[in-house]
């Protein structure tokens, strides 16, 4: 009697081990939404923050972008931290950090204080979403990866999209230090929220060799970060500098953009992860960077609003489809116990990119003019898609001589 009995509890922990929507998932899709939705309120509002304070274009990309390059800076020792001290510790120190930094924003009455806590902010950024992403691994069963990060992946996006829309709302109807207290209160949600999760505790112990070596990238994660650099570079234009543009130009609905933004990436991501896991990202990636390209043609563009909502719908479309994608693609390639730093260089090109887009594109902003962001971040997602190419052939040049 007891050889089937435990035949059929193989049977069931093996069903279990496929799942996807177990409590943890749970929590951490919801602590991921609300400290996305806390900082994406953040994305449109801070260049008009900057401007109440007395400053143009150029000081706007710098408060936006120096954010991104703090939490680069300390991805790295995320990811270490992750396999050493724990997922939990460096998620909850990062929460932490985060709500701190965002709430001190009401007090801010000078740029150069946003300055330097934008820079904490970004410290709390880099730890909390390192921990985040390497979390979600740790919890999605191994052969559902791309539908898992899909769905992981969409708790953010949703967040990113609804975030800068409820941001200008809240803005317009409160003052600014009301919105910041709001906006730190997301994170206050996402903390308590990720004090619930049970932990994976890391797969190994460093040793003492790996104690003295500390590297800043998993070497496995650097052809799909690198992809997502040219991107995300997009995102900076649009989070940064769209809000203004379209006041410029004197087209409506700034608010509806990033509401249909958000149908586009909910509607990819019923699909998109389930043709990773069948057909393998160039299935997903291609098309994705072919919706992102019209999408800033578009805003380029941008004679009425129409054109506007439909650049909307296919950045949303777009990049829904590649992030998680390329994100999976990271994680997929990477050893067991470097799944932690996989996440941190995935994401360290994530801030990279927004970064490098606020300073640049705030530059030319101040020397071109808005639309010639959107020109130029077009370019920035065609050298995206010659690079993917070229890795595609230099991939397949390395199997078929491995294979001989």
């Amino acid at each position: 009697m007891e050889e089937p009995l435990h035949k059929e509890q193989k049977n069931q922990d093996q069903i279990g081990k496929e799942r996807i929507w177990t409590r943890d998932f749970i929590f951490i899709l919801f602590a991921n939404f609300f400290i996305f939705l806390g900082f994406q309120m953040t994305l449109p509002t801070i260049p008009l923050f900057v401007e109440k304070l007395g400053g143009n274009d150029q000081l706007i990309g710098f408060v936006v972008g120096i954010f991104t390059f703090s939490a680069l800076l300390l991805r790295p020792f995320a990811g270490h931290a992750l396999e050493s001290r724990g997922r939990g510790f460096v998620y909850i120190f990062g929460l932490t950090i985060f709500v701190l930094s965002v709430g001190s924003y009401a007090f801010a009455m000078s740029i150069l204080f946003l300055f330097v806590m934008r820079v904490v902010q970004g410290v709390g950024w880099g730890y909390s979403t390192t921990a985040s992403g390497t979390i979600a691994t740790d919890l999605i069963p191994p052969k559902r990866r791309g539908e898992g990060m899909g769905f992981f992946g969409l708790s953010g996006n949703i967040a990113m999209a609804f975030g800068p829309a409820l941001g200008l709302i809240l803005t317009s109807k409160l003052s600014f230090p009301v919105f910041f207290f709001i906006c730190a209160g997301c994170g206050l949600i996402a903390l308590i929220l990720a004090s619930q999760i049970k932990y994976k505790k890391a797969e190994k112990k460093p040793s003492k060799s790996e104690h003295r070596r500390f590297d800043f990238y998993e070497k496995t994660a650097l052809q799909p970060s690198f992809l997502l650099f040219f991107i995300t570079t997009t995102f900076g234009g649009i989070a940064s500098f769209l809000p203004l543009y379209t006041a410029e130009k004197h087209v409506a609905g700034i608010q509806w953009y990033f509401l249909l933004y958000a149908i586009g990436v909910l509607i990819t991501r019923m699909f998109a992860g389930k043709i990773y896991d069948k057909r393998g990202h160039q299935a997903v990636v291609i098309p994705g960077e072919i919706m992102i390209l019209a999408a800033m043609i578009l805003l380029a563009w941008l004679p009425n609003s129409t054109i506007l909502f439909l650049a909307a719908i296919l950045y949303g479309l777009g990049f829904g489809s590649v992030q998680p994608a390329l994100q999976a693609w990271a994680v997929d390639q990477a050893p067991m116990n470097r799944k932690g730093m996989a996440n941190a260089t995935f994401f360290s090109f994530f801030d990279l990119g927004i970064g490098v887009g606020a300073m640049v594109f705030g530059q030319i902003a101040q020397l071109l003019g808005y639309r010639f962001i959107y020109i130029i971040a077009s370019l920035s997602v065609l050298v995206s898609m010659i690079l993917y190419f070229f890795l595609l052939f230099k991939n397949r040049t390395v199997r078929s001589q491995g294979l001989n």
